[in-house]
């Protein structure tokens, strides 16, 4: 065929189908189907994709947002915890400060110096302890110790800005006293065991008008060497006779908690007397 005949055919099929497809919808029924089985599924996967994501994206913002907001107020209760702490110290150490006010009224007779408990001897009682005062504060040996209203012990050993004391309730630990009401005489020994029930000892007790009771006030005598006199030690607890008929023997309360210390008086006045 001669190609000016196809050229013909061919323009005329064109214009045939060219007017078709403007007139009719003979080509877009199959191509409508095709869209609805293949790009629409296919649009609507990438609609639901692209929530998901922008959900999780909104998501991990919230997330990083709460994290950021756990961390301000981790550090908000630790900074309150400290605070909290810092304040019942402060009211710990505003109470013992009153005490000591209250001590030191007691005794506002003799010369004293505040000191803290720095150290002490392993066990569950201040039998032995270290002070921050020491030789360039005044503090010698054998000078008294109290504290919430009673005696402590005394200074064995004298540093620069240290000094041990050693407690009335250690086992190596005598004292003279005597009954405030009665004014007998006795001799007051440590024990850390009795401790345990929160007593020590005293022997050596001339009552013969067994006027002495439980509950009397125990403190330091005159006649003592190394203890200057009218210090509360603390109240009798029990009394017995001993074997001799002559004497008693018994147990003491003592008047300060040896399980909790950390502030202490030292009196800095010496016994004078050598007697006893």
């Amino acid at each position: 065929m001669p190609s000016k005949y196809l050229l013909l055919i061919l323009t005329i099929l064109c214009t045939l189908l060219m007017l078709i497809t403007f007139g009719t919808d003979v080509f877009n029924r199959p191509l409508n189907t095709v869209v609805g089985y293949v790009v629409v599924p296919f649009q609507q996967g990438i609609g639901k994709l692209g929530g998901w994501i922008s959900k999780r994206s909104e998501e991990l913002v919230q997330i990083r947002s709460l994290l950021e907001e756990n961390a301000r107020l981790k550090a908000e209760v630790a900074a309150l915890t400290e605070e909290n702490i810092q304040l019942q110290q402060d009211k710990y150490e505003l109470n013992s400060l009153r005490e000591l006010i209250d001590l030191d009224e007691q005794y506002g007779h003799y010369n004293k110096v505040g000191a803290r408990i720095i150290g002490r001897d392993t066990g569950n009682w201040y039998s032995s302890f270290v002070i921050d005062k020491g030789g360039d504060d005044g503090l010698a040996v054998d000078m008294n110790v109290i504290a919430e209203g009673g005696l402590v012990g005394r200074i064995t050993s004298v540093g620069p800005n240290w000094a041990r004391v050693t407690s009335i309730i250690s086992d190596n630990s005598y004292v003279s006293g005597m009954t405030l009401s009665t004014e007998d005489n006795m001799m007051v020994s440590g024990d850390l065991q009795l401790m345990a029930d929160n007593c020590i000892s005293f022997s050596q007790l001339v009552d013969s008008k067994n006027l002495v009771v439980e509950g009397d006030k125990v403190v330091t005598s005159n006649i003592s060497d190394k203890f200057l006199p009218n210090i509360l030690i603390g109240y009798i607890s029990s009394i017995e006779k001993d074997a001799n008929n002559l004497t008693k023997s018994g147990l003491i309360t003592p008047a300060v908690d040896f399980e909790h210390l950390g502030e202490v008086l030292v009196i800095t006045d010496l016994k004078q007397s050598s007697a006893g």
